[in-house]
């Protein structure tokens, strides 16, 4: 096939196949919609309200399907997106309502989640609510890749049901009812590290939503007013870059935290084992300025010498320049009784999960042990009513799986044996179509006849 021709070809198929102005929906219509999500007022802001509620009972009882329940329910993916496509078609007036209802939207969740924790009889926090107190490098790709999902589908006429699933994914609301149980609690860590979480996952959403719109070239707000124009302009390329470089720094950072973590947790699994000892717990520092390890065990005491050649060890694994602490034992400077009850219930929650998870897998082989046997005599009864017509002098007969070895090999084959008790002798001729019968019927070549 000539060069050009197959080139052509394969540009055909993408363009076919990849094409997303194939099913667009006209990009008047489009911003029409998403900027009737915007607003945050009667319906939609009870609505808002309500998801809290039903996101921090979520929290608060440890329950995903709730917590879920929850992200379908909130509509805050609107002004989200609204403040992206009004940077991507310099819409100055959409930018300004996006930023208000969402700043709206924002202060009543995390009131309200506040409220909720303050009265809640559960003051503890659950698995569900730390797992949105520390953000990652992953959140900065669901963010981005959800947003690309949720413009795009909302560009097409079809539209479909991918902004709920954007919802779920991004996760908005979660991290907004955790701001508010620190407030609460009195806990800013929880507080600020659930709001940074939301505030990527906003940044990061909004970025994508601006480059798709530009990307597939929406028209930009026109201005009878050119002087008007130019300052519009020049005020959305402001907000622009002001929200693109701190994403990339955002980025940058919590990559860089993202691999010391893993380089941390990769060296403490194989240079901070010692036998009779216990990791209680472990605290990684990582500023501008210092690079930390702080480990405290418990158990038998670990010599100096082994800590102090783990010490050297540290840049075998990229860590230079990274210092390590250990505490042992309980003393003024050591873990309190809280650290060694989360420590004993982390284990427990994981050697219960592993004996399930063991129990779950012998239950599954012994059910389908059970169940293939329970096969061959259904097979057995289903086959002998056939079999008595077509060889009526067979009386009785049993199908069974079973292996057979090789004594030179010790090669294992499955073989099919069936038994048959015949009220006369079977000939060699009837035996061989009784075999290609049984082959055709049962689906399996390997049949070792057994006749009596």
């Amino acid at each position: 096939m000539d060069k050009r021709v197959f080139r052509s070809k394969l540009a055909d198929f993408f363009v076919r196949n990849f094409d997303v102005r194939q099913d667009k929906e006209d990009e008047l219509e489009t911003i029409d919609t998403i900027s009737k999500g915007i607003e945050f007022k009667g319906t939609n802001l009870w609505v808002l309200i309500f998801a809290t509620f039903i996101a921090s009972l979520g929290l608060n009882t440890n329950s995903t399907a709730v917590i879920i329940g929850a992200m379908l329910i909130s509509p805050l993916m609107g002004p989200i997106m609204g403040f992206g496509v009004g940077l991507g078609i310099s819409d100055f007036d959409m930018i300004k309502r996006s930023f208000r209802n969402f700043a709206t939207a924002t202060i009543f969740s995390v009131i309200t989640s506040s409220i909720y924790f303050m009265i809640s009889p559960i003051s503890e926090a659950q698995s569900e609510l730390l797992a949105r107190t520390q953000p990652t490098v992953y959140d900065v790709l669901i963010a981005f890749f959800g947003g690309l999902a949720g413009i795009i589908a909302s560009s097409t006429k079809s539209k479909g049901n991918v902004i709920p699933g954007v919802a779920i994914a991004t996760a908005l609301m979660p991290p907004l009812c955790t701001a508010g149980y620190g407030i609460a609690t009195g806990n800013l860590y929880y507080f600020f590290g659930a709001f940074y979480l939301f505030f990527i996952n906003t940044v990061f959403i909004s970025v994508a939503t601006y480059l798709v719109v530009r990307v597939l070239k929406y028209p930009k707000k026109v201005f009878l007013d050119k002087a008007r124009e130019k300052t519009v302009h020049r005020y959305v390329g402001i907000i622009v870059f002001f929200t693109l470089v701190p994403s990339l720094f955002l980025s940058y950072n919590l990559i860089r935290t993202s691999y010391f973590n893993d380089r941390v947790t990769r060296y403490i699994n194989q240079e901070l084992v010692f036998p009779n000892t216990q990791l209680l717990s472990k605290s990684v520092t990582l500023t501008r300025d210092t690079q930390e390890i702080k480990v405290v065990f418990i158990g038998q005491h670990v010599p100096q010498e082994l800590i102090d050649n783990a010490r050297l060890r540290l840049k075998n694994y990229g860590l230079d320049g990274t210092s390590l602490v250990v505490e042992q034992g309980f003393g003024e400077k050591m873990a309190d009784v809280n650290e060694l009850k989360s420590l004993l219930l982390q284990d427990l929650y994981k050697n219960s999960e592993e004996v399930l998870r063991i129990q779950s897998f012998t239950i599954d082989s012994l059910k389908k042990s059970l169940d293939q046997y329970k096969s061959y005599g259904l097979l057995t009864s289903q086959l002998l009513p056939e079999m008595r017509v077509l060889f009526p002098a067979v009386q009785e007969a049993s199908f069974s799986r079973s292996f057979i070895m090789k004594t030179d090999s010790l090669k294992q084959d499955t073989v099919m044996l069936v038994y048959l008790k015949s009220a006369k002798q079977i000939s060699k001729t009837d035996q061989d179509k009784l075999r290609e019968w049984l082959v055709a019927r049962i689906k399996m070549k390997n049949i070792k006849l057994l006749i009596e």
